[in-house]
């Protein structure tokens, strides 16, 4: 029944009914407007939770497939003999699999969240909601979209509305950060467009014999599957060593190419996860953008890189992820070590999540380089664990900042207090980040560290490490905001309002849900890795 449905733009372009209904809405009506965007918000959560509810992970994603031409450009056919039509052709295809639906529920979950946490925003309302759909709109069609070059555009679709959201809603120092964010990341675009460039140039080129067997259809195309279909087939012009005469062949892509265009994804996607050095960037945004804007970036944007690199870096590229699998692996736990070190001695609470942040992206690249599915579910589980988590703990972070004016360790104390039920979520959420059983975190972390100890036996002893410390740092900011000396300045704090308890229960309660029943995320990825653990066990047997 959803299948008969254009579902998936349904989901990708209904907040921007929201944004038409905002534009016709005056400016200073703030609970209007908030009413609206929570509203607009609630829209692709329902057709997401619908759609998950429908998916079968057996059958795969094929039936709510939406494709149709989207830019076509004519080519000079004089380049080519017996061509019967040649152009460039990139499709409006949009797509969902196991891979993709987790990421898309956790967006439509934190876009609601972060919509009801927006309460604390005090000025332009209208401006900021306005962006703030936008984002949206851009982070699910990344998770859509089958064709690179649309994949480009929703991921640059991101990039506008948080530079705008970070550098007018933000803290002190927000322009800095807006400007490092779009240096960063636009960088980040660059060397994803040239790779994007060269795949289309090259894997993308495929010629179609017409049914009067003299004739071809020649195109140059962006699409997933015609990327896939001609990196893996021995038959396509990207694996052919020269043509018939014995010229050169110039689609052809050598190993040394598809080495230099993993390593290109490699960089592009870990400036967006981040990897170590690139996290610099990151860690400005966590301190200066609104809560409710950091709760989406730390949420959702991060899980782009890594969603970006598992979809067009290790499935396309399988021979090369295995050849670059211990780099990956190595690059994780320094991402662990790193981040938790750096965590243990912060004094601002935004700051320690920042770096925690970073910390737990290290054990998705771990999940990554293992290749294996047990580590591969491991991974996506962790991205939409640390999603859930680290959302929660920000609108508690945006709810302390409005009370006390600082989110400083020192400044901070004994708000168990006054604050007994921020406090206390405030207390179950850093368990969960620390990875207690019982709670999602535990669950991602287990699975990607148990697929690398299957391949990388000392790497994945090393990263326990991290984990270890993990509850070190975290006990040690958590605790000492709840408990220790109270400042007579916070003894009279009000506790969390309905607006900020309703999201924080939701999210504390999807924490849980997965901690006690995983199967509600690895049941849609099991069939998501098959075709990709398919080809390595095909290589090792040749």
């Amino acid at each position: 029944m959803v299948a008969d449905w254009p579902i998936l733009s349904l989901i990708v372009f209904s907040p921007l009914i929201g944004i038409a209904v905002l534009l016709c809405m005056p400016g200073h009506r703030s609970n209007w407007l908030r009413t609206t965007a929570v509203a607009a918000s609630l829209v692709p959560l329902a057709l997401a939770l619908w759609l998950y509810a429908e998916y079968d992970p057996a059958a795969g994603g094929a039936a709510y497939e939406e494709r149709m031409t989207w830019i076509s450009v004519p080519l000079n056919k004089e380049a080519f003999g017996s061509v019967a039509s040649f152009r460039m052709e990139f499709q409006y295809h949009l797509g969902i699999d196991g891979l993709s639906l987790p990421l898309v529920l956790l967006t439509a979950v934190v876009a609601v969240m972060a919509a009801l946490a927006s309460v604390h925003i005090k000025k332009r309302w209208k401006a900021f909601y306005l962006w703030f759909l936008l984002l949206e709109t851009g982070m699910l069609g990344v998770f859509l979209a089958r064709d690179i070059i649309l994949f480009f555009v929703f991921f640059e679709l991101t990039l506008i509305p948080m530079f705008f959201l970070i550098g007018i809603w933000g803290l002190f120092n927000r322009e800095k950060a807006a400007n490092k964010f779009l240096l960063y990341n636009g960088l980040g675009s660059a060397i994803m467009l040239v790779a994007f460039v060269i795949l289309i140039a090259t894997a993308g080129f495929s010629a179609e014999q017409q049914a009067d067997n003299r004739t071809f259809d020649v195109v140059y195309s962006g699409s997933y599957e015609a990327l896939h279909h001609n990196l893996n087939d021995p038959q396509s012009y990207a694996n052919q060593p020269g043509g018939g005469s014995g010229a050169d062949n110039p689609y052809r892509l050598t190993d040394g190419m598809r080495t230099a265009l993993f390593v290109l994804l490699l960089i592009a996607f870990g400036i967006k996860l981040p990897i170590f050095p690139f996290h610099t960037w990151m860690l400005r945004v966590h301190a200066e953008a609104p809560p409710s804007i950091v709760m989406i970036h730390s949420g959702v944007l991060l899980k782009i890189g890594a969603y970006g690199l598992i979809r067009l870096g290790v499935f396309l590229f399988p021979e090369q992820a295995q050849q670059w699998a211990v780099a990956l692996a190595a690059l994780g736990v320094v991402n662990m070590l790193y981040g938790a070190v750096l965590a243990f001695v912060q004094t601002e609470f935004r700051l320690v999540l920042a770096y925690s942040s970073v910390s737990h992206m290290g054990i998705v690249l771990l999940g990554i380089a293992s290749l294996n599915e047990i580590g591969l579910q491991g991974a996506v589980f962790q991205l939409v664990s640390h999603g859930l988590i680290s959302a929660l703990l920000f609108l508690i972070v945006g709810s302390l900042y409005e009370r006390t004016g600082t989110t400083r360790l020192p400044e901070l104390g004994g708000l168990a207090r006054p604050l007994p039920f921020m406090s206390g979520l405030l207390l179950a959420a850093g368990l969960a980040s620390l990875g207690l059983p019982g709670l999602s975190g535990f669950i991602g972390e287990f699975l990607a560290l148990l697929g690398l100890f299957e391949t990388q036996k000392a790497l994945a002893a090393l990263a326990v490490l991290g984990v270890i410390m993990a509850a070190v740092y975290v006990l040690r900011s958590v605790l000492g905001i709840t408990y220790g000396p109270l400042n007579e300045q916070h003894a009279a704090l009000p506790d969390a309002r309905l607006i900020e308890a309703v999201p924080m229960i939701a999210l504390m309660a999807l924490i849980v849900l997965l901690g006690v029943y995983p199967s509600l995320v690895t049941d849609t990825l099991q069939q998501s890795f098959g075709p990709l653990l398919d080809t390595f066990i095909v290589r090792e047997g040749g």
